[in-house]
């Protein structure tokens, strides 16, 4: 092993730069203690653990995947992207040495021999200690001879780019990731030795996790490279992992309320929970990348660039009441230089701050005004523990939307909304059981499981509880329950969904207890009562209004693998008698006529506009003129946008781009804005008086179709 690290290690001093090279054998004792470059082998548990996987994914999984050689080649692809992502580590040479296995891995998975999945991770072992020597030479030996004057630039996104064809290159590549990485500290003002000092410590920490890495990390990475040819949501999880999977995941024990993810070397917000810590500080969004962790209103914020997502949600947690602050590049940012810190208060999720609640907004004219009442719904919850002890006042989403629309009837409102927005599912009984509030009987979901057979969930109940006019908001980040009820609302056609297209998550997973950790596995798919799956398309909205979030992030269409739609054979039921469909023309125009000139609206369409060019960029300059250049013209569009808005609007005006940084803050961290100030749920509200005032009918049909 000695003999093979010091060969390692003349190699790199060879295609270093000059004045550099002497460095690397002092630094090689500094840095690359033998166990750095230890090769991992699979342990013995290993071969029985995989053919437990592959036995369950091949009869249990809603696709019943063969293992063949087509499946050998995208297990293949995959693995490498998971190890290699940004094509920044292997060369060409390696990749083409990986080809033997291309139709090999399917004897791999059903022989449980691990050895080649092993050799590969060596090699990008070797790969990834030898960037990170490069990088931490570079910061500690050569940061004053680095220039940010001249017109280099690097890509933003590498993952279909060619594999590097030499060292040279390799290292080519490796200094423009590292001039990218001090620029991107300098102009979020260090300065440059500060920036230095950050790395290194950056470059140190990943190098000594490198040593902390063991067979059972690799053999978990490998396994999920299987599973995900399936789905992204059928996952392995190592005993290490699967000990702390629900608290890992969601952090909702004693931690901040939030889906963490990882992305390249970012972890980053997959979705927050509804009244959770973090969605309470009104600053935190999905898609937002965390760079650094601090413990306490003082404690120095520790880079977690390039960590495990287990060990920075180990840094995360902590005991309730205590303040943990989180360093971010908002997902939002075109410009990964531009963070800020987010301070949160650790503690649980009460039951009680999840709750469904209501408002009211009047819209149209003076004299006689629509009074429309919203029901805010962020999650479909139950008090399962209340339940079971045989409370009969155990708090449920269906009993409190109940006694909602029982006093916005007492306050004799025209019409009511029903906000999805950011709801991203929960209890499915319950999305079942308040569809059934707005008709009298029927069918709501499909489910269908690995051998086609169908089940039907309805509602049994005869009464309707609202039979007026209704309307439900949905966003991208609309999944699961809450695209079930949207759905079931639309084929009925009792309501108006207005909004933009949701999440797209139709699927259904059970997790099953392994000998050796645990399998996370994608069993079932949801269907609509009209036969559509809601699987990766969502449910699209009648009447659409946009929002912010980036569909080309977020959303089941974009993530790798996604299941298909799909459809079946629909649910015998009937569309009500107060049928939206035949308004929906009109409703549209007048929406259209309506908000053409909306300062909100436009301010929103506009921002999609722009944020779509800078997306649309496939490069970053390394000039620091022209980044600087880049960023202040960006601040100034975002200014101008928002200037435009508050003067439709008859506001003041905001002076400079600072002023816009503020006023955005103060925004996010107002969570208790009133519907009123909301211009979807105004608009909506507005498009409930055009139907009112369009005379559509207000009661539903009370006939109900027999179950076929």
């Amino acid at each position: 092993m000695k003999r093979k690290l010091v060969l390692s290690t003349i190699l790199l001093t060879l295609f270093l730069p000059l004045g550099w090279a002497s460095d690397v054998f002092s630094a090689r004792n500094a840095l690359v203690p033998e166990n750095y470059l230890h090769a991992l082998a699979p342990l013995a548990i290993h071969q029985k653990a995989d053919r437990d996987i592959v036995r369950y994914v091949q009869y249990l999984h809603y696709l019943k995947p063969a293992i063949d050689n087509r499946l050998s080649s995208k297990v293949l692809d995959n693995y490498l992207a998971d190890l290699d992502p940004q094509r920044s580590f292997f060369m060409a040479s390696d990749v083409r040495d990986f080809e033997f296995y291309r139709n090999l891995m399917d004897d791999v998975l059903k022989t449980g021999d691990m050895k080649p999945v092993f050799w590969i991770y060596n090699r990008f072992q070797q790969r990834m200690v030898e960037r990170l020597i490069y990088g931490i030479i570079m910061v500690e030996s050569g940061l004053e001879k680095i220039r940010f004057d001249r017109d280099l630039t690097i890509d933003i996104d590498r993952k279909t780019d060619p594999w590097p064809r030499n060292r040279a290159e390799l290292e080519g590549l490796w200094r423009r990731i590292v001039m990218n990485d001090v620029l991107t500290l300098v102009l979020d003002d260090k300065s440059l030795a500060e920036a230095g000092q950050t790395l290194s410590k950056r470059y140190r920490s990943q190098l000594a996790r490198v040593s902390q890495t063991n067979s059972e990390d690799v053999f978990q990475t490998f396994m999920n490279s299987f599973t995900h040819t399936f789905d992204p949501h059928t996952e392995y999880f190592s005993p290490r992992s699967s000990e702390n999977f629900s608290i890992n995941m969601s952090l909702s024990l004693e931690g901040i309320g939030a889906m963490l993810g990882l992305e390249d070397e970012y972890v980053k917000i997959v979705s927050l929970i509804p009244a959770g810590p973090a969605d309470k500080t009104g600053q935190l969004k999905p898609d937002d990348r965390i760079v650094a962790v601090g413990q306490g209103s003082e404690g120095d914020l520790v880079d977690v660039v390039g960590w495990r997502l287990d060990d920075v949600v180990d840094l995360i947690r902590g005991p309730k009441e205590t303040v943990v602050r989180l360093k971010i590049i908002p997902g939002s940012s075109p410009d990964r230089s531009k963070t800020k810190v987010v301070s949160i208060v650790r503690n649980t999720v009460k039951l009680e701050e999840q709750a469904a609640h209501k408002e009211i907004v009047e819209v149209g004219g003076k004299n006689r005004p629509q009074r429309i009442g919203v029901i805010i719904v962020p999650t479909f919850y139950q008090d399962f523990n209340a339940q079971n002890l045989g409370r009969k006042d155990y708090r449920s989403t269906t009993r409190d939307v109940m006694a909602l629309i029982s006093e916005l009837k007492q306050a004799r409102v025209d019409g009511i909304v029903i906000d999805l927005r950011d709801n991203g599912g929960g209890s499915l009984q319950e999305a079942d059981m308040m569809t059934g509030l707005f008709i009298d009987q029927g069918p709501i979901v499909q489910i269908r499981d690995a051998d086609k057979r169908v089940e039907r969930l309805y509602d049994e109940d005869p009464q309707t509880h609202w039979d007026g006019p209704l309307a439900v908001v949905v966003n991208r980040l609309s999944a699961s329950a809450s695209e079930i009820f949207a759905g079931a609302i639309q084929d009925y056609g009792r309501g108006v969904i207005i909004g933009e297209d949701t999440f797209g998550k139709g699927s259904v997973q059970k997790l099953i207890n392994l000998d050796y950790g645990k399998l996370k596995l994608t069993s079932d798919k949801f269907y609509r009562i009209s036969g559509g799956s809601t699987q990766n398309r969502g449910i699209q909205p009648d009447i659409f209004y946009p929002s912010l979030y980036d569909r080309t992030k977020i959303g089941e269409s974009v993530l790798p693998s996604a299941l298909p739609w799909d459809q079946i054979s629909p649910a015998p039921h009937r569309r009500v008698s107060a049928d939206v469909k035949p308004y929906l023309g009109r409703l549209r125009d007048l929406h259209q006529k309506r908000i053409y000139a909306d300062p909100d609206y436009v301010y929103t369409r506009d921002m999609l506009s722009y944020f779509a060019k800078i997306r649309a960029k496939e490069w970053l300059s390394l000039n620091r003129a022209m980044r600087v250049q880049e960023d202040t013209q960006l601040r100034r569009k975002r200014l101008e946008l928002e200037n435009t808005r508050r003067s439709a609007r008859g506001l003041p005006l905001l002076k400079n781009v600072d002023a816009l940084m503020d006023d955005e803050e103060e925004g996010k961290k107002d969570k208790d804005a009133k519907a009123k100030d909301d211009p979807v749920l105004v608009e909506s509200g507005r498009v409930l008086s055009d139907l009112i005032m369009l005379g559509a009918p207000a009661r539903p049909a009370k006939g109900f179709t027999s179950r076929k």
